[in-house]
């Protein structure tokens, strides 16, 4: 059994919430439980809701992706090493993103 078999738990359990989460916003865009709405002024509000569901479902979307990279380095044995440097990445970070595949300062780099 490996170090991370814990995280492996986590990210599965993740990864499982994320595709019932994006489940759910699919089905909340294709309105499949109620029809799409007659009044002008309701389509508006309706076509709004739809662009904010399309960026969570795209914000799900690309969590499930770094998920299972994750847990692809876990099988290859590259979990915890940035990406970047090549250096460990910090246990603490690991604990709060547990699909991070960079150290806090290469991730700092990366965002400006």
């Amino acid at each position: 059994m490996s170090n991370f078999e814990e995280v492996k738990l986590v990210l599965c359990e993740m990864l499982e919430e994320l595709d019932d989460r994006l489940a759910k916003i699919t089905d909340d865009v294709r309105h499949t439980d109620d029809p799409a709405e007659k009044d002008f002024s309701e389509q508006a509000t309706q076509n709004e809701n739809n662009e904010v569901q399309d960026f969570l479902g795209n914000s799900a979307r690309t969590e499930i992706d770094m998920i299972k990279q994750a847990l692809s380095r876990i099988e290859s044995g590259e979990y915890g090493v940035c990406q970047v440097c090549g250096e460990p990445i910090n246990v603490e970070r690991l604990k709060v993103i547990p699909y991070s595949n960079m150290c806090v300062k290469c991730a700092s780099v990366a965002s400006h």
